[in-house]
């Protein structure tokens, strides 16, 4: 195990509880990881609508990032196959004619769930506007915060 999957683990009360809740642990997770971006996007209807963004410019959330039509998303692979990974979506034949492919070039994400073996809300990703890679331990990282992230959710849903 990774220490920072250790720290994760220490922390995940601490951090979850705290005045900053889902957005604290979301910046944990963005610090360890080269990406841009680290979001929560909760499914609602035909769209992916981003409720939570941590960006390490600390900029304003770009439009194209607020909602995405399910049907273009690559939150859809998410939802098929439990796990999605490309470090450049430009060389990835899963994403031929996909609108997002070559915008979004660097894409982990893992699916969120509202509690255990509850109905599937969303997706954590990580991503970013360049080819990134993400080491197999932040994969794991991204995946064990997603189950824990879970009992927090309906926070988001305000």
């Amino acid at each position: 195990m990774c220490r920072r999957s250790e720290r994760w683990t220490k922390s995940t009360q601490e951090l979850l509880g705290s005045e900053g809740g889902p957005a604290a642990a979301l910046g944990f997770l963005n610090k360890g990881v080269p990406h841009r971006y680290t979001a929560v996007y909760r499914f609602d209807g035909q769209l992916l609508r981003n409720v939570l963004l941590c960006d390490k410019l600390d900029r304003i959330r770009p439009d194209f990032l607020l909602a995405v039509p399910f049907k273009h998303s690559f939150c859809q692979f998410v939802l098929r196959d439990q796990a999605f990974r490309t470090e450049d979506s430009r060389k990835d034949k899963r994403l031929d004619g996909n609108p997002y492919q070559g915008l979004v070039i660097s894409y982990h994400s893992v699916p969120l769930t509202a509690d255990v073996g509850g109905e599937l809300w969303g997706t954590l990703s990580h991503f970013d506007m360049q080819s990134l890679p993400l080491s197999d331990d932040e994969f794991r990282l991204l995946e064990q915060a997603s189950r824990l992230l879970g009992a927090h959710l309906k926070h988001l849903d305000r």
